[in-house]
């Protein structure tokens, strides 16, 4: 009789606590992790302080800095919040194709383009070098594995299990996908940060530009491979829906009020900078955790344009109704936020002690 009210306690218990708990949600983190702060490192940070996850690694790509650094800059947050454990796997150095001389020559024709990540000439270094590491270099090193091919053992190893998230320009998930062309389907679900349809901001970014976004412009055959590949579901944060979000100083200030790893690092080293201060890819990692900051989202079918002219690296998408012949993939568009359930999570989440592995 005592054994079965234990039963029935525990039971009782485990039906109470929320799901997080009972049952953590396998991630890896595909990032272009430049740092220290700003939005990559501070979404890293927000998936693995989340108690519903468990971040099976972090896969680092060139984007917003060169690869060599923005490895460095990983490794030494993990450090700094006790969380050396999660891998930090070096990925792609350069896209597929498009090339850094090429591109300023594409430029000279087409006008210039606001973010270049790694090539924007006025913090350009020669991709073997960390540049400025004002956290300290990391003691820690990073996976002998590369990417790719973590990606693709991860999945194999829990099979629609996994959702990838990506941050970045999407090199490493294409040669994934061009190595094993299971891999996309052995994923539970794409999640990714990227895009631009028809923004609404002042910003000159976008104002002559709505279609172009980082993300895919910076590797566009990469992310045509990404977003063609037959994936069970793909999540898209576009530009459309970040530019509606901002880190503020008063933001900042909150975070800085608590003394958690996490909170410290970001009252050191999480800056603002000029008017338009995005939470880009913070907005797709809440997203995710809580699908209820989303208020509004739609489908439409999604690729790039490759030809070289003045759109290449643009998106292009479609409705059911006016999709092309050849075969794309349904992508779950975000459209609009709860903006203050957004920030409260952001705020929580990093300010919250750092889950123990």
């Amino acid at each position: 009789m005592k054994l079965s009210r234990l039963l029935i306690t525990a039971l009782l218990l485990a039906l109470s606590l929320p799901a997080w708990s009972q049952d953590k949600r396998k991630i890896i983190i595909d990032e272009d992790g430049a740092g220290p702060g700003g939005t990559d490192q501070q979404t890293i940070l927000m998936l693995i302080q989340s108690p519903q996850t468990e971040v099976l690694g972090v896969t680092v790509v060139t984007g917003d800095q060169w690869l060599k650094a923005e490895v460095a800059h990983t490794l030494r947050m993990l450090e700094l919040i006790g969380r050396t454990d999660i891998p930090v796997v070096p990925g792609a150095e350069y896209p597929l194709v498009r090339q850094k001389v090429a591109t300023e020559l594409w430029e000279q024709r087409y006008g210039s383009v606001a973010w270049l990540g790694a090539w924007t000439p006025k913090y350009y270094h020669p991709p073997d070098q960390l540049g400025e590491m004002p956290e300290g270099v990391p003691t820690t090193k990073p996976s002998d594995e590369d990417a790719a091919h973590f990606l693709v053992r991860m999945v194999r190893k829990f099979p629609h299990e996994i959702t990838i998230y990506a941050g970045g320009p999407m090199t490493n998930i294409a040669l994934a996908i061009s190595l094993n062309p299971e891999f996309a389907g052995l994923a539970k679900e794409l999640v990714f940060m990227g895009a631009s349809l028809n923004p609404q901001t002042a910003d000159p970014e976008f104002i002559n530009a709505p279609r172009h976004e980082f993300n895919i412009w910076f590797d566009p055959e990469a992310a045509h491979i990404m977003l063609r590949a037959p994936w069970k579901k793909i999540v898209c944060t576009p530009v459309d829906i970040s530019v509606k979000t901002q880190l503020t100083a008063e933001l900042i200030n909150r975070i800085k009020g608590a003394n958690s790893p996490a909170a410290r690092y970001i009252g050191q080293y999480s800056r603002l900078y000029g008017e338009y201060n995005y939470l880009w890819d913070e907005l797709a990692a809440a997203a995710w955790l809580d699908p209820s900051v989303i208020t509004k989202k739609e489908t439409r079918y999604m690729d790039v344009d490759l030809d070289r002219g003045a759109g290449y690296g643009n998106i292009l998408t479609w409705t059911d109704q006016d999709k092309p012949k050849v075969e794309v993939q349904p992508v779950e568009i975000q459209v609009d936020l709860d903006s203050e359930k957004f920030y409260k999570m952001f705020v929580e989440l990093l300010t919250a002690e750092t889950p123990k592995h």
